[in-house]
C-alpha cells in the first residue's frame, strides 16, 4: 500500500488504491474530454456514459434481474429508513422489523413515523450479541414488507443466512456486505445500502427494487424519495452525486478484475476466520459476539485488561494502523475489513496483536 497506512475506519472506508490512482489520473481531464467528472453536467453524453456503465457493472456484479430498478441516490441508508416506507407501504398500515442492534432501532424509530411498527424479533440487551432463531420471530403475514440488517456495523452481528417471510417482500440494508460476496437478488424485495463501506466515498445510496414495488408512493412522499420518479428519470431527477457515482463505477471495475464477488467472497471470509483465530486462541482478546452470527466485515474486540486499551490504540497508530477504535457505545476495538482492505493489512494487525499481547501480557 505504498505510504498509505491501513484504515480500519467503519465508513467512510478504504478504497482500492488502484482505483484513487485511476481517480487522481483523470482528476483534472476525463478521457480527453478537458473536464474533471466533477465539473460535468450530469445530463452530458459523458457523465450518462459513465452512469450507465456503472449500473450495468453493478447488475453484473450481483446479477440483478432486469425486473428490478437499480437507483443512484442521496441521504445515505438513512434517508432510506424513511424512503422505504413512503414507497413501499402501498396502502397498507402495518411493517415487520427484525432488531439486531443499533442501526435496526434507527430504521424502527424512522419507520414508526409512517406506519404501525411489528418488532418481529428484539433481543432484550441494549445491544444484541445474537440473532433469534425464526422460531422464535412473530411476522406478521399481513405486513407491507419486512426489513432486517444483515450487518450490524457497530456491534459486528451479522446474518448468515437469507430469512423466509413468506409471500411478504423482505428489505435489507446492507450498507456494510453488500459486494462482499455473491447474493440472490431476487430473494429481495428491496436492498439499499449507503456506499462509503463497500461501494465508493460517503454521498452515494444504492437502492435495488422490484419494479412492482414501485409506483404507489404516499401522496407526501418528497418527489426526491418517489422511487418511481427516479426510476423513470434514470437517478437523475435532481442533480445526483457525481463524482460519487463515478468513483462507484471504478469500484465495480475493480471488483470484475478481482475475479467478481465469488473471489471476494473468498477473500473476505479468509481474512475474517484468521483474526477472530488470534482472538479466540489468545486470552488476552475476546469478542462479545455469538460466534454462529459473527460479522466477516466488522470485527469488534475488547481486552482482558480495559486499562490498557489507549495504549493499544496509540501503539496501532503509530504502527499505521488507524481508525481501530470501537463504537462509543459497545468501546473495546472494531476492525472492519471491507473489501478494500488487503489481506496484507488484516495480516499486519495480526503482527501486532500478538506482539501487544506479549509485551503487555
Amino acid at each position: 500500500m505504498t505510504s498509505r497506512v491501513y484504515n480500519f475506519s467503519a465508513g467512510p472506508a478504504v478504497l482500492p488504491e488502484a482505483v484513487l490512482e485511476q481517480a487522481a489520473s483523470e482528476m483534472l481531464d476525463w478521457r480527453g474530454c478537458g473536464m474533471s467528472v466533477m465539473e460535468m453536467s450530469h445530463r452530458g453524453k459523458e457523465f450518462v456514459s459513465i452512469a450507465a456503465e456503472a449500473e450495468q457493472d453493478l447488475r453484473d456484479l450481483l446479477g440483478v434481474p432486469q425486473h428490478y430498478k437499480v437507483l443512484f441516490l442521496q441521504g445515505g441508508a438513512t434517508g432510506q429508513f424513511s424512503g422505504i416506507p413512503m414507497n413501499l407501504l402501498r396502502g397498507g398500515e402495518r411493517a415487520d422489523y427484525i432488531n439486531t442492534g443499533s442501526w435496526s432501532k434507527k430504521a424502527i424509530k424512522e419507520a414508526t413515523k409512517y406506519c404501525q411498527v411489528n418488532v418481529a424479533w428484539g433481543a432484550d440487551e441494549e445491544t444484541p450479541m445474537h440473532i433469534g432463531a425464526p422460531s422464535e420471530w412473530r411476522l406478521d403475514p399481513q405486513a407491507s414488507y419486512a426489513h432486517y440488517t444483515p450487518n450490524e456495523t457497530i456491534s459486528g452481528v451479522e446474518f448468515h443466512w437469507v430469512p423466509d417471510t413468506g409471500g411478504v417482500p423482505l428489505v435489507a440494508d446492507m450498507s456494510s456486505t453488500i459486494l462482499s460476496r455473491p447474493i440472490d437478488v431476487s430473494r429481495y424485495g428491496l436492498i439499499y445500502a449507503g456506499a462509503q463501506k463497500n461501494i465508493g466515498p460517503a454521498g452515494l445510496t444504492i437502492v435495488i427494487v422490484r419494479d412492482d414495488l414501485i409506483g404507489g408512493a404516499l401522496p407526501q412522499t418528497p418527489s426526491v424519495w418517489d422511487y418511481k420518479l427516479q426510476a423513470d428519470a434514470d437517478s437523475m431527477l435532481n442533480t445526483p452525486p457525481t463524482f460519487s457515482w463515478y468513483l462507484a463505477g471504478l469500484v465495480f471495475k475493480w471488483l470484475k478484475h478481482q475475479g467478481g464477488l465469488e473471489a471476494m467472497a473468498e477473500l473476505n471470509k479468509r481474512k475474517a476466520d484468521k483474526l477472530y483465530a488470534v482472538i479466540d486462541n489468545n486470552p488476552f482478546y475476546s469478542n462479545p459476539v455469538d460466534p454462529a452470527c459473527r460479522s466477516w466485515m466488522n470485527v469488534p474486540f475488547v481486552l482482558a485488561d480495559g486499562r490498557l486499551s489507549e495504549t493499544f490504540l496509540s501503539e496501532a497508530e503509530a504502527a499505521g494502523l488507524t481508525t481501530l477504535k470501537g463504537h462509543r457505545s459497545v468501546g473495546g476495538m472494531r476492525a472492519s475489513l471491507y473489501n478494500a482492505m488487503p489481506e496484507a493489512g488484516v495480516d499486519r494487525l495480526i503482527e501486532f496483536m500478538q506482539d501487544f499481547a506479549r509485551r503487555q501480557g
